[in-house]
């Protein structure tokens, strides 16, 4: 049977907001503090991930920071015709401040505030919480520009995005921002429905786990949210029960789910062997733990 209107009112609702705004205004203000020895660098400090996008629920601890360095970016020049290589080369000049110095840095100034709890041996470095703060993710990551365009005269065109390597060598580059301004299109396309719709299958994923039905990792939010982007904005709406109904129905009835993108828009949804991408084998897993759970309510 249908999991009620009143169940999925309540798992719609924002998890802690004011506890985690304050975390964010505390780690932020020490980043962006003078003392640091990266401060006479340019960089952006922004939130990303489920309190960025405003799909946190109560189960929801971290709050994920992106500490960005602009004063240096990656390229991706492969896009660029043989002329316009010969300009970007012609016209790139040599820094000698690199994307490992800054996340050393960081992740100096952090422990020297924070304490030896801080760790950097992740992707992102680990504060933990204290009293009323909350554990933190503080992602250390650099500009990357992927270049469309370089003209001789004139200003470059490219697409701008982050670059981080993992301990493994592994390099990331991802599109936080696009992935944040698209949500928050679709929420508004969807008469405020997409935000909630989001929280509601995050909270089912969460019972899921807890009950045993489904493996800790299987259906990262960022994946969710991936997930019903892709979903036609006229099947939001109506009823919550209705648009959870619609949202499920419209993925799972897909014969091809190949060309499914992330919210960014950029990098495909589903994929086998990149970091970036949701497993298609875990989507599956997901989407029958969801069916039978729903059935089973």
């Amino acid at each position: 049977m249908a999991i009620n209107e009143a169940q999925l009112t309540t798992w719609s609702s924002l998890g802690s907001v004011q506890q985690s705004a304050a975390t964010y205004q505390t780690i932020r203000g020490v980043l962006d503090h003078k003392d640091s020895a990266y401060y006479p660098k340019l960089y952006q400090i922004f939130l990303q991930g489920s309190y960025g996008n405003d799909t946190n629920v109560w189960r929801d601890s971290d709050v994920d920071v992106v500490m960005r360095l602009t004063s240096v970016y990656y390229p991706d020049t492969s896009s660029l015709a043989p002329t316009e290589k010969a300009n970007y080369d012609h016209a790139r000049l040599p820094t000698d401040y690199s994307w490992a110095l800054f996340k050393q840095e960081v992740a100096g100034w952090l422990t020297k505030n924070f304490g030896a709890g801080v760790d950097a041996s992740g992707k992102a470095i680990y504060v933990p919480g204290s009293g009323n703060r909350r554990d933190a993710d503080v992602l250390a990551c650099a500009e990357h520009r992927h270049f469309i365009t370089y003209p001789a005269i004139g200003n470059p065109s490219y697409r701008e995005g982050i670059i981080f390597w993992k301990a493994d060598g592994t390099q990331i580059i991802n599109y936080p921002k696009q992935h944040s301004e698209n949500c928050t299109t679709k929420h508004q396309n969807t008469k405020s429905y997409f935000k909630p719709t989001v929280r509601i299958f995050k909270n089912i994923r969460n019972r899921m786990i807890e009950d045993g039905r489904l493996q800790e990792g299987i259906a990262p939010s960022y994946f969710l949210e991936g997930m019903l982007y892709n979903v036609p904005t006229n099947l939001f709406g109506g009823s919550y029960q209705q648009t959870v109904i619609n949202c499920f129905n419209h993925i799972y009835g897909l014969q091809d789910k190949s060309q499914l993108t992330c919210a960014n828009g950029i990098h495909y949804l589903l994929r086998h062997g990149h970091s970036v991408c949701w497993p298609p084998d875990d989507h599956n897993t997901f989407m029958e733990a969801f069916k039978q759970f729903w059935n089973d309510y």
